[in-house]
């Protein structure tokens, strides 16, 4: 019963919780589907210099981003939501597979020059590994609430590169964070949201050992939004 009842909770607490149905339908200022791998916004008019690949973390469902990256799609840049296998991406398989299918997206729109490359947490540590595998694919990398790079030295990254890190982020603290900036390069726009926690990045519930935010969702969100767009309208450069 214990067994039972801490899995139930853990499920709860990374549930999706707060969207609006309605940035989910397709419209005059977008399309969106919602397919087995990804989750795609394509605006109607769309700047085809850049786009966005998001990828998603451990245990969130690719709708929890909505309310974060919609926005984003509705300024003109397609945004694509990377699904991670079976939702956490247990195995070292399923984490290149996560990988493979961001390399998908990217194969699949040469119409598009640019590509900013960016994930929360778990998604953060395989946008990394994705740049440092074959920086090829990424015009600029954004890691948001996560430590990592860990293993990975990215100090050597031409591109650009962007952290955000929340200060009362209990799964990716901000002293790990800053611990691992040796592995990234000197040119890294660093941004840290006062306040802010691991939970709020994404639109679910308070996650297992994360702190308490004293900002809103919605400031935090607007703060990481705003680390992603300036990346695409350099990248659109």
């Amino acid at each position: 019963m214990w067994a039972v009842t801490s899995t139930l909770w853990l499920a709860n607490t990374m549930r999706t919780r707060g969207v609006d149905a309605a940035l989910l339908r397709s419209g005059d200022a977008l399309s969106v589907t919602d397919g087995e791998a990804t989750l795609d916004f394509i605006p109607t008019v769309a700047e085809r210099r850049a786009a966005l690949v998001f990828l998603c973390g451990a245990g969130v469902s690719a709708q929890a981003y909505v309310p974060l990256l919609h926005p984003i799609a509705l300024a003109g840049y397609p945004v694509f939501i990377v699904k991670l296998p079976y939702r956490i991406a247990p195995l070292e398989a399923h984490k290149e597979e996560a990988i493979r299918r961001t390399r998908t997206v990217i194969e699949r729109h040469p119409e598009i020059q640019r590509w900013v490359v960016a994930g929360h947490s778990l998604g953060g540590a395989l946008a990394a590994r994705l740049a440092n595998s074959d920086p090829t694919f990424t015009s600029a990398l954004v890691l948001i609430g996560t430590t990592h790079p860990k293993q990975d030295d990215l100090s050597r990254l031409t591109s650009p590169v962007t952290k955000v890190y929340a200060t009362n982020d209990g799964v990716a603290p901000a002293a790990q964070v800053l611990a691992n900036k040796r592995l990234l390069p000197a040119h890294t726009k660093w941004v840290v949201i006062d306040g802010g926690n691991h939970s709020q990045f994404g639109h679910y519930g308070h996650q297992l050992f994360d702190g308490t935010a004293t900002v809103s969702r919605d400031e935090q969100q607007a703060v990481t939004r705003g680390a992603l767009l300036e990346s695409l309208r350099q990248s659109a450069q």
